[in-house]
């Protein structure tokens, strides 16, 4: 197990994709292997590309790593796709998206199966952001799935938010409706050769208008990422931002709160298990579903009686 954190910290792509896969499959490992790389992570930049299907995240995606290796900056790409109810893997593979990166040893990929998580995003996800932060990663970029409202996860994630819309993709009023406009920090408008784009510019900028907090003005940028076309714009206003984060202090405050959560989360998923690991060891729970399908008891009650069970509330003087 040393061995592999030693190898992932010594440049192993090997080794980064077996940790990767030891954190997405919950090895009973893992816990100690994220403990050891974790004095190592901290130095990377992450930016998140969420937006509904069809807008063509992949493919800008594809042209930023273009343009980010231009600049002999260490690229890692985590893309989240729908998991396949066969496999369990992911549906859609790394070498299918950007096959030309394949061979840079200075690009990693990834895909990963979101296995149901709600919000688009693995629930491996930030593990497997350290891992390639550990593996000496510049910039990590996260794509997420695109289903709508609960995209708004990657926001929890990334340091900077990317949402892509379309001129073509329906009203986009609705877009801004699902919540997924107070998430970015930077909008792209993609496939910018299609009818409609001057109307979805024009729509952003309207709701931006509205926004109260005036610190960051989300810039509003058009791409025909098939033809590589306005991506150095994107990465320009990339850079922007995040300047803008470091010299306010605000990056500083999105990742302790981003600590503050996961600690949070952590700790709530641990009682959790242990809560289920006793009540499995000491209860019938299958015979209690039964007696609240029967309406021989209603859901509420049933709760409180595993946690009494179980002692969770202890014992009172």
């Amino acid at each position: 197990m040393q061995q592999l954190v030693k190898d992932l910290l010594a440049g192993s792509r090997r080794a980064a994709a077996r940790l990767i896969s030891q954190v997405e499959n919950d090895d009973p490992h893992k816990r100690e292997l994220l403990m050891e790389i974790f004095p190592h992570t901290g130095r990377a930049y992450v930016i998140g590309i969420t937006g509904a299907p069809g807008s063509g995240k992949s493919s800008l995606v594809d042209c930023l790593l273009q343009q980010m290796r231009s600049e002999d900056l260490k690229v890692g790409v985590i893309g989240v796709d729908p998991t396949s109810p066969f496999s369990g893997g992911a549906i859609l593979g790394d070498r299918i998206r950007m096959q030309e990166h394949a061979l840079d040893q200075d690009v990693f990929i990834r895909s990963m199966g979101t296995r149901g998580s709600l919000g688009g995003l693995a629930r491996a996800t930030r593990e497997a952001i350290q891992v390639l932060d550990a593996f000496g990663k510049d910039i990590i970029l996260v794509e997420t799935v695109g289903v709508g409202q609960s995209e708004v996860d990657i926001v929890k994630t990334a340091d900077s938010t990317m949402v892509v819309l379309t001129p073509a993709g329906g009203d986009s009023v609705q877009t801004i409706k699902a919540g997924i406009m107070e998430i970015a920090d930077l909008f792209v408008v993609n496939k910018a050769d299609l009818p409609g784009k001057e109307r979805t510019v024009t729509e952003i900028n309207l709701m931006l208008d509205m926004k109260e907090d005036s610190r960051w003005r989300p810039p509003v940028a058009c791409t025909v990422s098939v033809r590589g076309e306005g991506i150095e714009a994107v990465w320009q206003s990339l850079q922007e931002h995040r300047r803008f984060l470091e010299e306010s202090g605000r990056l500083q405050e999105i990742r302790r709160e981003r600590v503050r959560r996961e600690l949070t989360e952590q700790v709530e998923y641990l009682v959790k298990n242990q809560i289920w690991d006793r009540v499995k060891e000491q209860i019938e729970f299958d015979s209690l579903v039964e007696k609240i399908v029967h309406r021989r008891c209603d859901p509420y009650s049933a709760a409180y009686e595993l946690l009494e069970k179980i002692d969770f509330y202890g014992e009172t003087d």
